[in-house]
């Protein structure tokens, strides 16, 4: 097997991981998961939802997204950040592709490489990652 074949069948099973993992949101709108991995292993995950000690409830009764809640990688970004791991060169897994927000904090942890499985309507996260060097990578799974 080849050295891009393997790549491609890794980042097939880290993005399907990513999508299970999204079903621990409690967000009904749309659910997002994230992994971060590093030398193959998993030194994070996250999904979207409310910060520590907030009920978990995403919407108000209208459908409209609360503004506290926490973006998937903004999740597990933090999470290794008090964590002894490093993110430094590690590849991002996301259901979704990165907000502009959640793009910024991606380039300060030094995460070197974003695989995603859903485009989302708006570009500017990708644009910044694709000006920042962070190889962008767009897998839909079927």
């Amino acid at each position: 097997m080849e050295k891009d074949e393997k790549q491609s069948l890794l980042d097939r099973r880290y993005l399907r991981m990513a999508m299970i993992w999204s079903e621990n949101s409690y967000c009904v709108r749309r659910k997002v998961g994230a992994l971060i991995v590093k030398d193959k292993m998993i030194i994070s995950d996250g999904f979207n939802g409310t910060p520590s000690g907030f009920p978990n409830l995403c919407e108000s009764a209208d459908g409209v997204t609360f503004p506290y809640v926490l973006h998937a990688e903004a999740n597990a970004i933090t999470k290794v950040a008090r964590s002894n791991n490093s993110s430094e060169g590690s590849t991002l897994y996301v259901t979704a592709s990165p907000c502009m927000e959640c793009s910024k904090l991606i380039i300060q942890a030094g995460i070197r490489r974003v695989v995603f499985s859903e485009l989302y309507r708006i570009t500017d996260g990708l644009d910044l990652l694709k000006k920042a060097g962070v190889e962008t990578v767009h897998l839909p799974l079927d």
